[in-house]
């Protein structure tokens, strides 16, 4: 697949990203990304920048972490011409799986992935809405060593900076379209 023409400026996507404070507990507030992703142009320019930012890079595998990496997941898997990967929350895949259990900002949880879900060196990209504190996404690095994968890359089409997520992350390439400082 060929680059894109021209750098796409993502910061006008920002407009159709809705806040909601204090969701889901009191002092959160949550970046809603369901108004970008109806708007049927701005859906389109997230995932041709997510895209742009990855093709050329011979990518495997897209893995999308449930549930809104499902959302953009198969979209840039078809774009860059690769497979797609769903990483689950426990007990909804149905053959063998390794699992990782860890750590929220407001709980914990588990992800599971099947056992042949990727080959030993296989390139992937990890994909998910947001990246906060790093935690979900932790844990699916953690999947893809398990099973022997080369990450090439974590994107996310929101970034809240002020968390400091990506610090957790120095090895890899950690690319995020939308960003904001608290």
């Amino acid at each position: 697949m060929t680059p894109l023409k021209k750098p796409i400026d993502c910061e006008p996507l920002k407009d159709l990203v809705r806040t909601v404070p204090d969701f889901p507990k009191p002092g959160i507030l949550f970046y809603d990304i369901t108004t970008l992703l109806k708007d049927k142009t701005g859906f389109a320019q997230l995932i041709d920048a997510l895209a742009a930012h990855y093709i050329g890079k011979e990518i495997d595998l897209v893995l999308g972490i449930e549930a809104r990496g499902f959302i953009f997941g198969p979209a840039l898997a078809y774009r860059l011409n690769a497979g797609f990967v769903p990483v689950r929350k426990p007990k909804k895949l149905p053959a063998k799986v390794a699992r990782v259990s860890y750590d929220l900002e407001y709980g914990a949880d588990a992800l599971e992935i099947h056992l042949d879900a990727i080959e030993p060196g296989q390139r992937v990209i990890i994909v998910d809405d947001l990246l906060a504190t790093g935690g979900t996404m932790q844990a699916t690095v953690q999947l893809v060593r398990q099973l022997g994968g080369v990450i090439a890359g974590l994107g996310f089409a929101v970034e809240l900076d002020f968390l400091k997520g990506r610090a957790k992350f120095p090895e890899y390439d950690v690319f995020s379209l939308l960003h904001y400082e608290e």
